[in-house]
């Protein structure tokens, strides 16, 4: 691929893919008390799972085990992934729903660190996270929850996400990943919505949010990960909480309380701090 015109800075790439994540999310809120959260997950994955495969279908025959397992693990975690943040979603603000669920990748960046200032960024993390316990918030505990199993399954998406590309030639391992999510969630996905989910506006709106919460971050990442440094892109992820935030302020005027400002500062300062520390690490054969 050609390289990027100079104006358009990879770091405005990822930028734009944090905002069209948000807003993609901040339309699918709107669109739960029509259709129910697992029916609006479902109709995302199908037509994220469209796009893909129009534009990457993969080879299918001739794949050993090892690369179905793979594959099959990375789509089943993007799934649970994406639709237990949406039940987080119908129960707290998104922007502490991402804020909670983005410690998961922020334990994957942690895990394996031997340097004691990580302690430092982990403990910031806890302490973030704590005061939601201790203070009265718009917290709904099984919110929370999902928001929890949302970061574990993002952390466990982080890290298939290698093997994945290693074993699928270019995207067609998030093609076949999405299609594994499709699959895995059709019948509750169709079951819960009803016939809602087949309405115009239903349909309509949740292709919106397919493309924005899933076709069009991922092609712009890919891009701008061709010539950003790693360090900085997760600098640049780390603002995610602060973006979900805004974006529901805008399109459902969700307000978070004092507290829960004060939470998210911390799991976003604990981000950026392990991401510079991380960053400041030699990587051997990257």
């Amino acid at each position: 691929m050609s390289r990027l015109p100079s104006w358009l800075s990879p770091v405005w790439l990822v930028l734009g893919a944090i905002v069209s994540v948000q807003f993609g999310a901040a339309f699918a809120k709107s669109l739960f008390p029509l259709a129910d959260p697992t029916a609006i997950a479902w109709l995302r994955m199908a037509v994220a799972a469209l796009v893909f495969w129009v534009v990457a279908r993969p080879r299918l025959r001739g794949r050993t085990w090892a690369e179905w397992r793979v594959v099959l693990g990375y789509g089943i975690a993007l799934a649970t992934m994406n639709w237990s943040i949406y039940q987080s979603f119908a129960r707290i603000p998104i922007g502490l729903a991402v804020t909670i669920e983005f410690l998961g990748p922020l334990v994957v960046a942690l895990v394996g660190s031997r340097r004691p200032r990580d302690l430092v960024w982990a403990a910031l993390a806890a302490i973030g996270v704590a005061l939601l316990g201790a203070f009265p918030t718009s917290a709904d505990w099984a919110g929370v929850g999902f928001a929890l199993l949302a970061g574990a399954a993002w952390a466990a998406y982080i890290v298939l996400s290698g093997p994945t590309g290693a074993a699928w030639e270019g995207v067609t391992g998030v093609s076949v990943g999405t299609l594994v999510g499709v699959v895995v969630f059709a019948v509750p996905g169709v079951l819960t919505g009803g016939a809602a989910m087949w309405e115009p506006r239903v349909l309509g709106l949740a292709a919106l949010v397919g493309v924005l919460s899933s076709v069009i971050p991922y092609g712009l990442e890919m891009v701008a990960r061709r010539s950003i440094p790693s360090g900085v892109f997760g600098i640049l992820m780390s603002v995610e909480p602060a973006a979900a935030a805004l974006a529901a302020l805008l399109v459902l005027g969700e307000q978070l309380s004092w507290i829960e400002w004060i939470a998210m500062a911390c799991v976003i300062v604990a981000s950026i701090g392990s991401t510079r520390t991380l960053s400041q690490v030699p990587v051997v054969n990257e």
